[in-house]
C-alpha cells in the first residue's frame, strides 16, 4: 500500500498514473481520497456555495471509512467507494465496487495526516511542486472542469487551500520515505519508485 500526498494541485494522481502504467503489473488500484469527502450538512452546503466551506482541512474527510477501506483492499477483499461530486459538494447515490490488488496507491492532501492510517502505508511518497505552479493548476482545474469561477477559485486558495498547505500538509513532508520534487516532470525519482515497488512484489 502505497500513499501519495502533496499540496492541492500538485500532480499527485498525474505522478500515480506513471507510476501505474510504468509498474505493468495486474491488480493495481488507485484510490483517490477525494472520494471520501464527508456528506455535508445543508448548512455547510449553503457554505460550500459560496466558498465558504473548508474542505481543506482534516476534518472534512471520512477517515474512518478511508482506514476501513484500506484494510479490507490490504486483505484482497472488495469494497465500495463514494463517487464524489465536485460541482455539488455531495456523494452520488450509486458506489463504485473496488476489488482487492496486488498495488494499492491511496492518493490525496492530508495522506499522511493521520496517525490510524500513516501504519497502513508500506510506502510513502510526497509531491512536492512549487506553490505558483499549484495555484495557477488548481485555477485552470476548478474553471474549466468544476464549474467555479475565479474569484471563488482565489478566496478559496487563500482563505483555505494556502493555510491548509501550511499547517497540515507542508509538515508532513518530514514523514515520507521519498520526497519528488517538481512532481510528474521527474522521471528519474518515477523510475526509482518503480523500481523499488517492483522489488517489494
Amino acid at each position: 500500500l502505497t500513499g501519495l500526498g502533496g499540496g492541492s494541485a500538485s500532480g499527485k494522481t498525474t505522478v500515480a498514473t506513471m507510476i501505474i502504467e510504468a509498474l505493468d503489473v495486474p491488480w493495481v488500484v488507485l484510490l483517490s481520497m477525494d472520494s471520501f469527502y464527508k456528506v455535508l450538512t445543508k448548512q455547510q452546503q449553503e457554505q460550500a456555495a459560496s466558498n465558504d466551506f473548508n474542505f481543506d482541512h482534516p476534518d472534512a474527510f471520512d477517515f474512518d471509512l478511508i482506514i476501513a477501506t484500506l484494510k479490507k483492499l490490504k486483505q484482497g477483499k472488495s469494497v465500495k467507494i463514494p463517487i464524489y461530486d465536485f460541482t455539488t459538494h455531495s456523494r452520488k447515490k450509486e458506489w463504485k465496487t473496488l476489488y482487492g490488488a496486488n498495488v494499492i496507491i491511496f492518493e490525496g492532501i492530508m495522506a499522511f495526516t493521520d496517525k490510524e492510517l500513516l501504519k497502513l502505508l508500506d510506502l510513502k511518497i510526497f509531491v512536492d511542486t512549487d506553490s505558483d505552479i499549484r495555484l495557477v493548476r488548481r485555477l485552470r482545474r476548478d474553471i474549466s472542469e468544476r464549474g467555479r469561477d475565479i474569484e471563488g477559485v482565489i478566496k478559496q486558495y487563500n482563505k483555505f487551500v494556502k493555510p491548509a498547505f501550511d499547517q497540515h500538509i507542508q509538515p508532513t513532508m518530514r514523514l515520507a520515505d521519498i520526497v519528488v520534487p517538481r512532481g510528474s516532470g521527474n522521471t528519474v525519482a518515477i523510475d526509482l519508485i518503480v523500481q523499488h515497488v517492483h522489488s517489494q512484489l
